[in-house]
């Protein structure tokens, strides 16, 4: 967990890499949706550029078809991001006959997200963000774009509803025993070491 720009994506990539774990996004779920065309793509097009939440219910079951088919470990990026999903995650990993084990929230201050967000460009060949914000292309050659969601009128929309609606799952789980903080505001490279230290103590 953590709000927009936090690193979520980076350190998900990472320890899928390192953990040999199944890595979930909800944005890159509902971005490939809207990039096929579906109906469900078009459902969430206008609320996604926006910076709105998806609808739980859509959601939910979206993520119980992915969870479903696979045994691996999963890393959850980006979701819940209310109570009510993360009642309905607790109650669809009931029916799976799966459990959380731990909740991470990456914490970043919010000058600190403005700041990566107007400045972060994405790659649309291999989804990855740019290493610098200077380099014309992506290293895997692929061009570079701005995401109308990390826009700077759309950034500050996002964190509004981030405190409103995301920040409630955090006292949720804080007493649930496997609610953590890490930092966020270190390196890449600090934060997964910071993340793998927990998951050491769960596995």
């Amino acid at each position: 967990m953590g709000c927009p720009g936090a690193g979520k994506g980076t350190q998900s990539a990472k320890l899928k890499e390192t953990w040999g774990l199944k890595h979930i996004s909800t944005g890159d779920v509902l971005r490939g949706e809207m990039a096929a065309g579906t109906q469900i793509g078009k459902q969430v097009a206008a609320l996604i550029n926006h910076g709105n939440l998806v609808p739980d219910e859509l959601m939910i079951a979206m993520l119980e078809n992915i969870i479903a088919s696979t045994d691996q470990g999963i890393i959850l990026d980006g979701f819940p991001r209310t109570v009510a999903q993360a009642q309905a995650l607790d109650a669809m990993m009931s029916r799976l006959g799966r459990e959380i084990s731990a909740v991470v929230m990456i914490d970043l201050p919010e000058a600190e997200v403005v700041k990566r967000l107007s400045t972060r460009r994405l790659c649309k060949k291999c989804g990855k963000p740019a290493a610098t914000t200077t380099q014309p292309t992506c290293e895997c050659g692929g061009e570079l774009y701005v995401r109308a969601d990390d826009a700077p009128e759309s950034v500050k929309h996002r964190l509004e509803v981030y405190r409103a609606q995301t920040l409630p799952v955090k006292n949720f789980y804080a007493n649930s025993g496997k609610y953590v903080e890490i930092n966020g505001n270190q390196t890449p490279q600090q934060v997964f070491e910071d993340i793998c230290k927990v998951l050491k103590k769960v596995k």
